[in-house]
């Protein structure tokens, strides 16, 4: 009998609960109703299919690869500015119009903050990805001296010891004859041991075809896809919850949840600061011992983190902390190794596929290594066609395919081109809401064929070969990189993206120059998540890319 009535007062309890919650979900929509007669979203064009509580985020979130549909529907039926639904019907601005872009990432960013933001710092802590206003200048500050020109110059040598590596591991895979070997692992091995030795001077993997992938890559790489799999109000609930009570509590209350992903983000953020803890520890008592000391460290002294940390000592206004400088080590290797490890697998995937531009590639880059060694950097930065291949496979498929902004305060934008709004009336600026969700489509930027031409969608590196169209030109896209959105535009774009151009440049340049690569029977699909990532098709669990690899010598003349 008490069992039962146990079970009874939960019920209660229950019902009474989801009363509580159906109340204050219809206030929150009556409330943001006040706040959509303000607005002129509600009269931009909008797909069919939104729900109450979900709106389109469904179609956004839920299925990663058939997301990539969904987009592909807004762009080719609705224009570069469309209004989506979010949770509770609330209006969400989704665009790739160029001039909005421009304002909410470059004119107008301080009144747009990162939707992200409160994922990086639980995550992350507070580094370059979890900090706003003058933090985020004091730390950008420190960080971009070490991306410059002259440092990657000296960058190049850690790079091409680690390029080594992996083209001696890679050659024992394949020494027997072709084998098919998961190139995304491989990837990420390589793109982790170059941010480790050239980022935090620190080695995570010995690149030997035996040894196995380390815990700290296998983590950063499943972090994302492990968060998407939480519910689509996640964002939501780590924005309240984080100034909610004390740590202690918050940790309590992720622990009593009841869900898998929750619980494996918890342990993937909790191993990679004791990781990064145990790297800056190693670093002072190296700093404290002297140059010496620290010149014989792996990275020598150069590596980013130990940059940080001698500057850090050198000065007593705005330094950096022992958490600040901590917390870099993760994102700089979150936004380093995911973004270029899966980029460089999307090139050999592209490549094994277009046979024809695989072999102009190699004939490239096998003539400027006719002088022997290593590419020098301005060689390397300078080959046409291996740039050309790198910029198309950027265009095309971004690694970060969307980038989400919510608004500080009301906001008007106006528009690149007039939109017919839903009552026949052309739309020339937006008034965006406080609190309004802007997602900017770098994904459909990039690949717009009103800008591009009607090739847009396929990939071909001979197009940058060519003066690019004007309309394209005219359209003054904001990116930093090309006529691109792929690493995004104004103050709070990619400090790494020469960093990560170069180790691209100098990891194909080896593997295309030795190696020859072809599709396996396996379709791949990718999903879209926070970064792309590839899958065997029915697999969900393990990323991956297996790719049939064959050395070029044994390649020639069969």
């Amino acid at each position: 009998m008490g069992i039962l009535q146990g079970s009874l007062k939960i019920t209660m309890f229950s019902h009474s609960q989801f009363l509580f919650i159906f109340v204050v979900t219809a206030f929150i929509a009556w409330f943001r109703r006040l706040g959509h007669r303000r607005s002129n979203l509600g009269n931009l064009p909008s797909p069919p299919g939104s729900t109450f509580f979900t709106g389109h985020l469904k179609y956004m979130f839920m299925d990663p690869v058939k997301a990539w549909d969904f987009h592909q529907k807004l762009m080719e039926g609705y224009g570069p500015v469309v209004r989506l639904d979010g949770k509770l019907r609330e209006h969400l601005l989704y665009t790739f119009d160029p001039k909005v872009m421009y304002h909410v990432l470059v004119k107008d960013q301080p009144n747009f903050e990162r939707l992200t933001l409160a994922f990086t710092h639980v995550v992350l802590g507070d580094g370059l990805l979890s900090v706003t206003g003058d933090d985020h200048k004091r730390q950008k500050k420190y960080l971009s001296p070490v991306f410059s020109t002259a440092h990657m110059r000296d960058m190049l040598a850690i790079f091409y010891d680690v390029v080594d590596k992996l083209q001696t591991g890679l050659h024992e895979k394949v020494k027997n004859g072709s084998q098919e070997i998961d190139m995304l692992t491989w990837m990420t091995r390589t793109a982790l041991e170059l941010i480790g030795q050239s980022g935090l001077g620190y080695s995570f993997d010995p690149m030997t075809s035996d040894a196995t992938e380390h815990t700290y890559s296998k983590t950063l790489k499943n972090l994302l896809p492990t968060f998407s799999r939480l519910p689509v109000l996640r964002f939501e609930i780590l924005k309240w919850s984080q100034n909610f009570g004390t740590p202690s509590l918050r940790r309590l209350l992720v622990n009593l949840t009841p869900s898998k992903p929750l619980h494996d983000v918890r342990d993937m953020a909790d191993y990679m600061w004791a990781l990064s803890g145990e790297i800056y520890d190693s670093k002072k008592k190296a700093l404290a011992e002297g140059d010496e000391a620290l010149k014989s460290q792996i990275g020598r002294g150069k590596d980013i983190i130990s940059i940080l940390m001698k500057g850090s000592l050198n000065t007593s206004e705005d330094r950096l902390d022992e958490k600040e400088i901590i917390a870099q080590m993760s994102t700089l290797t979150l936004a380093a190794m995911d973004t270029t490890s899966n980029a460089l697998s999307r090139v050999l995937q592209l490549l094994s596929t277009h046979p024809e531009v695989q072999d102009k590639l190699r004939e490239e880059l096998l003539d400027a290594r006719s002088v022997g060694g290593n590419l020098s950097y301005d060689t390397l930065v300078e080959l046409p066609y291996l740039d050309a291949v790198c910029r198309e496979t950027l265009r095309l498929y971004s690694p970060v395919p969307n980038l989400s902004r919510i608004a500080n305060e009301d906001t008007v934008i106006p528009l690149s081109q007039p939109v017919k709004g839903r009552d026949g009336k052309k739309i020339t600026e937006l008034y965006i809401p406080k609190g309004t969700t802007i997602l900017l489509s770098f994904h459909n930027c990039n690949r717009n064929p009103a800008l591009w031409g009607p090739d847009a969608f396929e990939w071909k590196p001979e197009r940058w070969l060519s003066p690019l169209p004007k309309e394209l030109v005219d359209a003054h896209i904001p990116g930093i990189y090309s006529h691109l959105m792929t690493f995004g535009a104004g103050t709070r774009s990619c400090i790494g993206f020469k960093f990560s151009q170069l180790e691209m440049k100098a990891v194909l340049s080896m593997l295309v120059s030795s190696f020859k690569f072809a599709p396996t029977e396996d379709r791949i699909v990718w999903h879209l998540s926070g970064v792309s990532v590839p899958f065997v098709e029915g697999a969900k669990e393990r990323p991956s890319l297996p790719l049939l690899v064959d050395m070029v010598e044994q390649s020639v003349g069969n």
